[in-house]
């Protein structure tokens, strides 16, 4: 009897053992996956794509970078843009102060699905001041494109479409 309790008790703490090294590589995986797909994110973009347009972009990733982006800016190719890339899904904001042409703004979720767009969004008249419209995005985004103004229109691009990166 006390050999079966002791073969059941090495039982037991091999089966945990082996439980135990699963777990621990499952949480490996799923680290090495988080970290590939934010090098997705990451990954040197020169071109955003929807089914009608492609566009080259410059890539805003860093916070001043994502401060700045379009400021002062005097003319922007019919076929360039801008991407923001942020470090996670979130409802962001953008404003014109600065900026000096009529933009569309574009913001698309971690699908790569466009969820919102702001067209034809003016120059704010009060560079100097604090007094420019802000646009907020209603649901989470993992990057904005601004492109040209009208430029969305002109393409007919339509919330639910799906962009490539290239």
């Amino acid at each position: 009897m006390k050999n079966k309790k002791i073969i059941l008790v090495g039982l037991f703490i091999t089966l945990l053992i082996i439980i135990l090294i699963i777990l621990i590589i499952l949480i490996i995986l799923i680290i090495f996956l988080f970290k590939q797909q934010t090098a997705v994110q990451t990954a040197k973009i020169e071109k955003v794509c929807f089914k009608q347009a492609c566009f080259n972009v410059k890539i805003a990733e860093t916070q001043e970078e994502r401060e700045k982006g379009l400021m002062g800016i005097e003319y922007l190719d019919k076929n360039n843009g801008m991407l923001f890339i942020f470090p996670e899904s979130g409802k962001y904001n953008f404003w014109m102060k600065n900026t000096l042409i009529p933009l569309d703004i574009i913001w698309i979720d971690s699908n790569n699905a466009v969820i919102e767009i702001k067209e034809n969004f003016q120059p704010c008249k009060e560079n100097i001041g604090e007094n420019c419209d802000i646009y907020y995005s209603k649901k989470n985004a993992l990057y904005v494109l601004e492109i040209n103004g009208n430029t969305v229109s002109k393409n007919d691009i339509k919330i639910g479409d799906k962009i490539i990166f290239y």
